[in-house]
C-alpha cells in the first residue's frame, strides 16, 4: 500500500483557529483535513455546564478525544465513562454515542477525527443551519436530514439518554 502525503506545514498558535458556537457547544478548528492530506482533522470543543450532545453515530470516521478541562462524560453503545483532564477515549465509527459536561465548570476536549475527510466542516454547516432559525424540531427539518446524510451521520434516541440527562441534571439536546 502506498500512501501519498499531501499535508502542508500548518501552525496554529494557542488561542488561534476559526470557531463556531452552537448553544453551549463550540468548535475551534485547529487542523483541517485539507492541510493534513485528509489523514486527520483536529477540533477543540467547549462544553458549557449542563450540555449534552445529541446521540449519533458516524459511518465514515472514528473520533478520539482528549479531555483538557472539566469533566466530560462519554457514552458509546453500552460503555460509559467520565474523564477529567488528561483522559483519552476512542469512539469508533458505527457506535451510537453522546458526550456531556459531567461537572460544574465549563469543559473542553480536543477531538481527533480519523480519517479527516472533511468531517470538521459539519460543525460549521450545523452552526449556519442553527443560526438560520430552522426551529426547535431540528431533527425533522429537511435541511438537517440532508446535512446528516451528507456527513454520514445517524441521530437516534437510545434508551440510555434519558438516564444520563437525569443523573447529571443536563438540558436535553434540541438537535
Amino acid at each position: 500500500m502506498t500512501l501519498v502525503n499531501n499535508a502542508v506545514l500548518t501552525v496554529i498558535q494557542p488561542g488561534e483557529g476559526d470557531s463556531v458556537s452552537m448553544a453551549g457547544f463550540g468548535a475551534v478548528f485547529k487542523l483541517r483535513s485539507e492541510t493534513t492530506g485528509g489523514l486527520v482533522a483536529i477540533v477543540e470543543h467547549q462544553f458549557e455546564v449542563g450540555l449534552v450532545t445529541a446521540a449519533h453515530r458516524h459511518t465514515n470516521e472514528d473520533e478520539h478525544s482528549l479531555v483538557i478541562a472539566g469533566e466530560i462524560g462519554f457514552r458509546s453503545d453500552n460503555d460509559e465513562v467520565v474523564l477529567g483532564p488528561g483522559g483519552y477515549i476512542t469512539k469508533p465509527r458505527g457506535q451510537m454515542h453522546a458526550m456531556w459536561n459531567a461537572g460544574n465548570e465549563p469543559g473542553r476536549i480536543v477531538e481527533v477525527i480519523t480519517p479527516g475527510g472533511g468531517f470538521e466542516n459539519y460543525f460549521r454547516e450545523l452552526s449556519e443551519l442553527l443560526l438560520s432559525g430552522t426551529g426547535r424540531n431540528l431533527h425533522e427539518a429537511p435541511e438537517f436530514v440532508e446535512l446528516a446524510l451528507k456527513y454520514g451521520l445517524t441521530y437516534g434516541s437510545p434508551d440510555w439518554m434519558d438516564d444520563i440527562v437525569a443523573r447529571y441534571g443536563l438540558t436535553p439536546p434540541t438537535h
